[in-house]
């Protein structure tokens, strides 16, 4: 069962997915509308968004996972399925204090899917094992 976001966030983000098939680009009012939800966030996100970021990860099991490059060069590993991220402000921000509804890093996860410029990359199920637990894979 996936996991849903508010339903204002799931339409903003399904009619950047249509006016991006349509126009090729995000229109001023709903970049608006994503400052207006999620603040600062956004601009970081979409920051992520422009440096192609974002690489959906998926492995012959089914699975996908993303991992983003943060913008202090760090990989952050998130799941669009359970809305989750490996960082520390989601952590601190969604999670703990309930003030954010999600990292920057998701949401460019998410802007990224909408947009479709989310690179892609197909791992064997080993390699993927590997990335969830954080370790180097030793044939790679």
């Amino acid at each position: 069962m996936r996991a849903t976001l508010p339903v204002v966030v799931e339409e903003l983000l399904s009619e950047i997915a249509s006016t991006c098939r349509d126009l090729a680009k995000v229109p001023d009012e709903l970049l608006l509308a994503l400052k207006f939800l999620f603040g600062p966030s956004a601009v970081q996100a979409l920051d992520l968004v422009d440096r192609h970021s974002v690489t959906r990860i998926s492995s012959p099991s089914g699975r996908i996972v993303y991992q983003v490059l943060g913008s202090s060069g760090k990989v952050y590993t998130c799941f669009a399925s359970c809305h989750y991220c490996s960082c520390p402000a989601f952590t601190f921000s969604v999670l703990r204090k309930s003030d954010s509804l999600l990292c920057k890093h998701l949401l460019a996860t998410y802007l990224s899917l909408a947009m479709g410029v989310c690179q892609d990359l197909s791992v064997s199920n080993k390699q993927l094992a590997g990335i969830l637990l954080a370790q180097e894979d030793p044939e790679g």
